[in-house]
């Protein structure tokens, strides 16, 4: 443990000595808890940080954002689609994919370290029921996805495969994850499978430079966003396993789309087929003006910009054929060969851009008193997962259907978009669908057919509600 006059010399270093402006007061348990946290503090790096914050939250607030002259689209040799793909090639690609898997060198990662704030639920969003009939949460829907994508390349190639599941959580997130993977038997996947590992946490800093206190005896941490995966990855020797377990294919995504295919095998066996060290999921934007980055290069290489960066008239842009110039819209889902997590780690980690969020931090002012501020006080910094498009020697998009695939869950119900409920219409909306292609037929309470409906809108439930398990059906392989 840290010594009072180590944590002192630590702090005065970074210029953050009034962290301990209330150890009289604290009690030996809360002395304790604050000498753990600054000991993980180095006073280099948190010199830089706190300079790095303010630098960044200047350049923030007076920069234009314009890098319009700079885009290009990604070109059509890179792009793979799903919508414009003929059945055969798809099908080629599924084959390579599951190949791959029933060899063992895919694996998931979860990208879980964010709280449900804004859905307004004090536990990690994975545990959120949406309301299905089956009363599945999105971690359970998910550890089944796995078992049956594991199925499918089991039944082909006559093996007994896995698919390790790593979770990134962070501080706020892993005990409770934790938890309730073990009171539900990790959903009938074996323990060992199923790897856990934290992010680091960086302080929020005011636009004095200084740490924010949140508590006399705690520094106000925040996750250093999805991008800290790489930092991650080293601090958890998660690379090392993957070694160990013969893994060459990552493919990693964000806990809330209930929609999200693990390990698809035709997304993976696309970017093997292509060579690619790094690949992306994308939608169609839907329309110019929607709030989702888009995935283009800027002077030659590839990057997210988000929307808010992109001028109205930029993002209007046509091609030939009538189509949105710049339509690839981001939808975090991504494909990762270990040799490119590897090097990322090892050499640009360090290079990753750190994003600026200007935000309302609960703190304690000098007599003590805890204040909940009415406008944004503190920066918080933090990376990107997909900031390391950039360093790929090989970059692909794969473009899939939105109502197929994307449907997140960021806001309480009682907002516009992404909802609990909209969640749920967009998974049974999908199975409805499954079920009609299948060559089934819904009645209703009178034995009477309910007559099918092909085209179904977000703000109603589908004609007949249908759920089918992951267990069932991956692709909607269903047969009736």
């Amino acid at each position: 443990m840290l010594s009072f006059e180590a944590a002192k010399a630590r702090l005065e270093t970074a210029g953050q000595s009034h962290v301990l402006q209330f150890w009289s007061e604290l009690s030996a348990e809360e002395s304790s808890a604050l000498l753990e946290e600054i000991s993980l503090l180095k006073p280099e790096e948190l010199l830089e940080h706190c300079r790095a914050a303010v630098e960044a939250a200047s350049r923030h607030s007076s920069a234009d954002g314009r890098l319009d002259a700079r885009m290009e689209p990604v070109p059509p040799e890179f792009i793979g689609s799903v919508r414009k793909s003929d059945e055969e090639r798809l099908k080629m690609w599924g084959d390579e994919g599951l190949l791959q898997i029933s060899q063992d060198r895919v694996a998931v990662l979860l990208l879980a370290g964010g709280q449900g704030t804004r859905l307004g639920v004090p536990y990690p969003k994975g545990m959120y029921n949406v309301g299905l009939p089956s009363g599945k949460t999105l971690y359970q829907i998910q550890a089944e996805h796995i078992q049956k994508v594991q199925e499918l390349a089991n039944l082909k190639h006559a093996c007994r495969c896995t698919i390790p599941w790593y979770i990134m959580t962070s501080e706020f997130t892993l005990g409770p994850t934790e938890k309730f993977f073990r009171d539900n038997e990790y959903f009938g996947l074996c323990p060992s499978n199923v790897v856990m590992f934290e992010q680091r946490m960086i302080p929020a800093v005011g636009f004095d430079g200084k740490i924010i206190l949140e508590k006399k005896n705690k520094i106000a941490m925040a996750p250093d966003g999805n991008g800290g995966l790489y930092r991650a990855l080293v601090d958890n020797k998660i690379i090392e396993d993957m070694e160990r377990r013969g893994l060459e294919y990552l493919h990693v995504y964000c806990v809330d789309n209930i929609l999200v295919k693990m390990a698809d095998p035709v997304f993976i066996g696309f970017c093997v087929n292509k060579g690619a060290d790094c690949g992306a999921k994308v939608v169609d934007k839907a329309y110019p003006s929607e709030p989702v980055g888009v995935v283009c290069r800027v002077d030659g290489l590839y990057q997210v910009i988000e929307y808010s960066e992109i001028q109205p008239e930029t993002a209007e842009l046509r091609g030939p054929g009538g189509e949105l110039l710049f339509s690839a819209g981001n939808i975090c889902n991504h494909f990762f060969t270990r040799g490119f997590l590897k090097e990322v780690a090892e050499k640009f980690e360090s290079q990753l851009k750190q994003h600026v969020a200007i935000k309302k931090v609960p703190f304690v002012d000098g007599e003590g008193n805890l204040v909940k501020p009415t406008k944004p006080n503190g920066i918080k910094m933090e990376k990107f997962v997909f900031d390391v498009f950039k360093f790929s020697n090989t970059f692909v998009a794969f473009e899939v259907l939105r109502e197929e695939e994307f449907s997140p869950l960021k806001n309480a119900d009682g907002a516009p978009l992404d909802t609990p409920t909209t969640a749920r219409r967009s998974l049974l909306a999908q199975h409805y669908r499954w079920a009609l292609a299948a060559g089934g037929n819904f009645l209703d309470e009178q034995d009477k057919p309910i007559p099918p409906k092909h085209s179904m809108t977000k703000n109603k439930d589908p004609p007949a509600i249908c759920e089918i398990s992951p267990l069932v059906s991956y692709f909607g392989e269903v047969k009736m």
